[in-house]
Order: structure tokens, then C-alpha cells, then sequence
């Protein structure tokens, strides 16, 4: 057989085994998922309090897996995909730093109550039911679950706290009209649709402008490099501290304001003190050169995502296990839940599980969204988003701002790619300004323009750096999140409520 003949058979032969195992893939994904649902299923139903609800409480076990599976498979991703898309970290040792981290956090400091209420979004009467509060808890978290479901197929990372909040205000709504509804606490949690991206994205472009005006764009870089980046380390661990104190471990300790601020000084200090001896040792024999002075970023990089993962587990895993510890509260009481419940261990080990497998089975699609297809990402690009994203929740607590983790992080990926932009248009790339180029004094009538070329090259540079058509996508899921959530939500609690009427 020809050379040529036989290389065309093998290469059909390479693409039929890919399509197998794509099929492979995508086939066994939903089939584990639905496995892990079952067995919620049979876990719930030895579980299950005896009495009139205890069918509600089985069916909110299983929407509590399948929200969690939904929370690993969007909310995670914004955690892990500036490292991933950084080539800090490759795709499979970020998930299973991201389950390990999540499942960590759910189940050590994931908490011990919950309002059931979600942040008094709705204010339910006396006279309302407890068969129709079960109902409402249940079409609430099913219709965000269902939201996130699609927003992971469409490649959208929304806010899973807004998806809820969307829930609850619809089901809210169609089970009692709209004097349920908490409005002033909507107001500000709309506000914080546009004060979160914000924020995280001119604080991530601060960031990394003071990292190329201090680092990179200074002649000799490995000098500025040893000076300045234990420094940036030092506010990590400082950061972080304050953060894991003040939000990952706010349900087991509950440290005073200026505790908290000189636990984040104290961190501060060591971190720089700590990391000096080990980016002189990096910094003895590198070169003069962007992409080695920019690999010190690396390892920082991966412990704070880590951290980030630690910290939104202990954080989120409320939002998908929170009804269900409501339901099981109203089963055993015969009363509406509407302040805090506990949140038993089981329940927390439900949402950690059921947060892993969807980030193993659904997430590397919205991680490789977040790391690579909006804007091009580097270790240092991502160190600035991870950092920007705990800074920016420290001030939004700090002034009660209610904000989402989800739009920091996207904002924060967003804010770096237009200071790129920025500084593309204004002459300065990855190694500081360059020299005009000479423009010739008579350009030929055939030629275009200096100014046409030089408009070209920015909208080139533009569509390179920053891909317009993510940032309407994502703007657009955001913005729709909450109505979406709620017309869901709205049309299964009537759908319940029919049922359970006959």
C-alpha cells in the first residue's frame, strides 16, 4: 500500500478513536451524575423523617445533589480558570485541587445554620403553610439548578447566589404575590450586579499595572522581580488570612475587627519575610526575560487559587444543601423554617460530593471559557484576578455591599485584558514602550494611510485581547439570571401546587 494512503488511513483511524471517546465522554458524564443521584435517592429515603412530607424530603435531597452538581460544573470555574488558562496549573491537577479544596471547605467549615430564607428575600405570612413553604424551598433551588444547568451548556459562568436569589423571588411570588418579596434587599443585590464586576475588575487592573510598571517593564527585571514579589506574596497571605477568617471560616471562628486586621498584618509580614530567601534562590541564576521573571508567579498562583476553593466551598455549599436542611426543619417541626436551621454533617457531605463530581464531570468546559477564550491569560494576569477577587470581597463586606463571587472573578479577567488593551493602543506591550516606527512621508496612493494602518492595528489588537462577543454573552447571562431563575421557579411551584391540590 502507498505511503501516502496508508498515512490517510491512520489518520482516519486517530479521528474515529477521538470521536469514540468523546462519545465515551459525553455519555458517561450524565450517567454518573444520574448514579449519584439515585443514591441520594435510597440514602434520603432511610433518612427521611416518618410523616406527611417525608416524600418532600426525599425529593429535596435529590435537588440538593443535582444544584450541587450544577454549582461544581459553573461557580467553580472562575476559581481555577485564570490558573489553568495561565498553564499555571494543567487542566487535571486543577480539578482535583478545586474538589479537594471545595469538598474541604464545605464539610470542615461549610457551617452548622443556614438561613432559610435566603437573606430575607421573601417575608412569608404567619398563615403561610408548611406544605407550601416545602414547596416554594423546593421549586426555588430546582429552577436555579435548572439555570445553571443551562447557563454550563451555553458556556455562560452567572452567579449562583443571584440564580437562587432568582428562585426564591419567583416561587415567592407566585405562591403569595408580590407583598412576600423583601424589596429593598432586591435593590441592593441589583446593585450589585454592576458594583461587583467593578470593583473586581479595576482592582485586578491596579494589580497588574503596579506588577508591569515595578516588575516588567523595568530594565532589569530580576532585580525589581527580588524586590517586589515577595512583597506581592506578602499581601496574598495577608489577604487570604483576612479572607478565610472573615468568610471561609466565619461559621467556626469569629474573630473581632481588629483581630481580623492583625491576623492580616501578622500574615503580611511573615509571607514577605518567608518568601524572600525562596525568590532569591529563583532569581539567582534567571534570566533578564519577561516569561522567566514572570514564572515566580507560578506557585503564589496555585495557592491562591487553592485557597479560593477552600473558601467558596465553605461559602456555597449553603446554596445547594441549605433548602434541604430547611425541608427536613419543616418536616420535624410541622412549622415553616424561617429563621436559621442546622445543617447536619450528612447534608454538608451531599453538597461537598455532589460539588466535586460536577466540577470532574461538567467543569473543564466554563474552565477553559474563563482561562482562555476571553482574554489570553499568564501568571501574573491570574495571580492579579485571584488576588483582586479576595480583596474585593474584603472591601465589599467591610462596606455591606452584597456582591457575587462569580461577577468579581469575571470582572477582575475582564479588567486585565482591557489594561492590555490600553496600554496595546498606547505602544506599551509585555517589555515596556516602543519606538515609534518611521512613517514614510509619501505614501504611495495605492498604500493606505499611516492612520488607517495604525486604526487596523488597534482593532486587531482589540479582538486579540479582549473577545468582544464573551463580554456581551456574559453580560447577558448576568442580566437575565434573576428573571430567568424566577419565571422557572414561578412555573414549578404552580405546577407543585396543582399537583399536591389533587
Amino acid at each position: 500500500m502507498p505511503k501516502s494512503a496508508l498515512d490517510k488511513d491512520l489518520k482516519k483511524v486517530g479521528k474515529l478513536e477521538e470521536a469514540t471517546q468523546d462519545l465515551s465522554r459525553s455519555i458517561a458524564a450524565p450517567g454518573l451524575s444520574v448514579l449519584f443521584l439515585i443514591a441520594i435517592f435510597l440514602v434520603m429515603s432511610g433518612l427521611a423523617p416518618s410523616g406527611p412530607l417525608s416524600y418532600f424530603v426525599i425529593a429535596g435531597g435529590v435537588i440538593a445533589g443535582y444544584m450541587a452538581l450544577n454549582i461544581g460544573a459553573n461557580d467553580v470555574a472562575n476559581n481555577m480558570g485564570p490558573a489553568v488558562g495561565s498553564r499555571a496549573l494543567p487542566l487535571g491537577a486543577a480539578l482535583l485541587i478545586a474538589a479537594v479544596c471545595e469538598a474541604a471547605g464545605a464539610i470542615l467549615a461549610g457551617g452548622d445554620v443556614v438561613n432559610t430564607i435566603s437573606k430575607n428575600i421573601i417575608v412569608p405570612h404567619q398563615s403561610f403553610e408548611v406544605r407550601d413553604f416545602v414547596m416554594l424551598m423546593m421549586a426555588s433551588f430546582l429552577a436555579a439548578g435548572m439555570w445553571l444547568h443551562l447557563a454550563t451548556f451555553l458556556n455562560a459562568p452567572v452567579s449562583t447566589t443571584h440564580s437562587i436569589v432568582g428562585g426564591v423571588l419567583g416561587a415567592g411570588i407566585a405562591a403569595a404575590g408580590f407583598g412576600i418579596v423583601s424589596w429593598p434587599t432586591m435593590a441592593a443585590i441589583a446593585a450589585s450586579w454592576v458594583i461587583s464586576p467593578v470593583m473586581g475588575g479595576v482592582i485586578a487592573a491596579a494589580l497588574l499595572g503596579f506588577v508591569k510598571w515595578q516588575v516588567l517593564f523595568k530594565p532589569d527585571r530580576v532585580t525589581a522581580a527580588r524586590r517586589w514579589v515577595p512583597v506581592l506574596i506578602g499581601l496574598m497571605a495577608g489577604v487570604f488570612a483576612m479572607y478565610l477568617a472573615l468568610k471561609g471560616l466565619k461559621h467556626i471562628y469569629h474573630p473581632s475587627t481588629s483581630m481580623v486586621l492583625l491576623l492580616g498584618l501578622a500574615s503580611f509580614v511573615a509571607g514577605t519575610l518567608a518568601s524572600r530567601p525562596w525568590v532569591a534562590r529563583r532569581a539567582r541564576d534567571m534570566e533578564n526575560r519577561r516569561k522567566h521573571v514572570a514564572g515566580l508567579f507560578t506557585l503564589p498562583l496555585v495557592f491562591a487559587a487553592a485557597l479560593l476553593s477552600f473558601a467558596h466551598g465553605a461559602n456555597d455549599v449553603a446554596n445547594a444543601v441549605g433548602p434541604l436542611a430547611a425541608i427536613v426543619a419543616a418536616a420535624e417541626t410541622g412549622t415553616s423554617a424561617s429563621g436559621n436551621v442546622a445543617l447536619p454533617l450528612w447534608v454538608l457531605v451531599i453538597g461537598a460530593l455532589g460539588i466535586s463530581l460536577g466540577l470532574a464531570l461538567f467543569g473543564p468546559r466554563l474552565i477553559r471559557t474563563v482561562g482562555t477564550k476571553i482574554t489570553k491569560m499568564d501568571a501574573p494576569r491570574a495571580y492579579c484576578v485571584a488576588l483582586a477577587a479576595a480583596i474585593t470581597v474584603l472591601i465589599a463586606s467591610a462596606l455591606g455591599l452584597p456582591v457575587s463571587s462569580t461577577h468579581i472573578a469575571i470582572g477582575g479577567v475582564f479588567g486585565v485584558g482591557f489594561l492590555r488593551e490600553q496600554l496595546a493602543n498606547l505602544g506599551l506591550k509585555a517589555d515596556g514602550p516602543k519606538p515609534p516606527k518611521p512613517v514614510p512621508n509619501e505614501p504611495s496612493s495605492l498604500s493606505k494611510t499611516p492612520e488607517d494602518a495604525v486604526r487596523k492595528q488597534i482593532k486587531r489588537e482589540k479582538r486579540r485581547l479582549v473577545r468582544r462577543r464573551h463580554v456581551l454573552g456574559i453580560a447577558a447571562a448576568w442580566v437575565v439570571t434573576v428573571p430567568a431563575a424566577g419565571f422557572l421557579a414561578g412555573i414549578l411551584y404552580a405546577a407543585m401546587k396543582a399537583v399536591s391540590d389533587l
